[in-house]
């Protein structure tokens, strides 16, 4: 994986709504209507190694052969996940012969390598991955080069340059916490007091999680280190078990329903799905806080498994992800799609959404490929010795 700089400043401009004539282009250039059906369908063998539409003879060949496979293998995508809901179901609607099977919607980025390695060519094999990079880079065998129809629309340090991943959307690290059960905090050395004992939880566990990892990165970040010394991040957490105040509890929109997990380190965007923004589902004491000062991001990866059940839709879902209709609906879920800049210049950005959510800001900390290596092989050895 190519070396991605540390940290990226980001541009916000003056955009117009999306219109309704470019949204009409955009459905006529990938729509599954009776264009599809008289294309020729691509054999599967051929479909595995096709790395653009034009491999299929373009988009309708593609729509035609995703249909004929029928299926689409998706892993590790809750629905409250950066509007991973409406997606999913805004792609069925789009292309209403591929059903779409939702696997371990509450699993982490090490789950989706367990998950292909175990199905090898099985018909339940992950057709996709959506991964944090610090697993994604020791597993790049496991992927295979495609090129979206917009691939120049993904800046060049957000991509392999072959195809074999490229940045789909990051949150930023906030606090979550209920405002009817805990006092406001202010920093993550507020955690440590005694008012939030037993109280703070986080996305899983940091070896196997990217989202968990990046609550470390930020107590790092928060007590003096550095993308490149993440230990204090460690020590922190260890404090706050030492406190009483971490919990080993997965949290979910239940156990913060039900007061189990009252303050919870995750991406802004799952906060926000949390909060009054999520609808009759959702807490609407709960609030979210992206600390001052620095941000802390991670971007994660999409990629097509290179024995993936149904290449063609694989390679279908990618090119609508990447279109501005899913792209505008990661950011009205607050997570800043990859395409955003190219976005804002062709005034395909929804601007109320943008306007809503803010610009992103002028710079964020994102460990590069090696930091996130070294940081996942500090965690490895040193979290379950620490914080258990």
């Amino acid at each position: 994986m190519q070396h991605i700089t540390t940290r990226r400043r980001i541009r916000a401009a003056a955009a117009v709504a999306l219109s309704g004539a470019m949204i009409a282009a955009l459905a006529a250039c990938s729509s599954g209507g009776s264009g599809s059906a008289s294309a020729d369908v691509l054999p599967k063998a051929k479909a595995e190694t096709a790395t653009s539409a034009a491999d299929f003879g373009g988009m309708k060949g593609l729509v035609a052969a995703a249909n004929a496979e029928g299926h689409l293998n998706v892993i590790t995508l809750p629905p409250s996940w950066a509007n991973y809901g409406k997606i999913i179901a805004g792609f069925e609607a789009k292309y209403p012969k591929i059903k779409i099977t939702s696997q371990n919607p509450n699993g982490s980025s090490a789950d989706e390598v367990s998950a292909a390695k175990a199905a090898g060519t099985g018909s339940n094999a992950p057709d996709v991955f959506d991964i944090g990079t610090a697993v994604l880079s020791q597993n790049l065998d496991l992927v295979t080069p495609y090129k979206v129809a917009n691939w120049s629309d993904i800046p060049a340090d957000f991509k392999d340059a072959s195809g074999k991943w490229y940045y789909d959307y990051t949150g930023l690290m906030s606090i979550g916490y209920d405002s009817s059960k805990v006092p406001a905090p202010t920093s993550m050395a507020d955690l440590l007091k005694p008012a939030y004992k037993g109280k703070v939880a986080i996305k899983g566990d940091p070896t196997q999680a990217n989202e968990a990892a990046s609550a470390v990165y930020l107590a790092a970040l928060e007590s003096g280190g550095s993308p490149t010394n993440i230990q204090p991040g460690i020590d922190f957490f260890a404090n706050l078990k030492k406190a009483g105040n971490f919990i080993s509890v997965l949290p979910t929109q239940a156990t913060v329903n039900s007061g189990q997990t009252p303050v919870v380190i995750q991406w802004s965007y799952n906060n926000l799905a949390w909060g009054p923004a999520g609808g009759s589902s959702a807490n609407p004491n709960w609030k979210t806080l992206v600390l001052p000062g620095t941000a802390v991001g991670s971007y994660y990866n999409q990629a097509i498994n290179a024995k993936a059940a149904n290449p063609a839709a694989a390679r279908l879902w990618e090119e609508w992800l990447y279109s501005p209709e899913v792209q505008n609906l990661y950011l009205a879920s607050g997570a800043y799609p990859a395409t955003l800049a190219a976005m804002q210049k062709s005034s395909t950005v929804d601007p109320a959404v943008l306007k809503s959510v803010g610009a992103p800001p002028s710079s964020f900390v994102q460990l590069t490929s090696e930091q996130a290596t070294a940081a996942a092989a500090l965690l490895k050895s040193g979290w379950s010795k620490a914080v258990g």
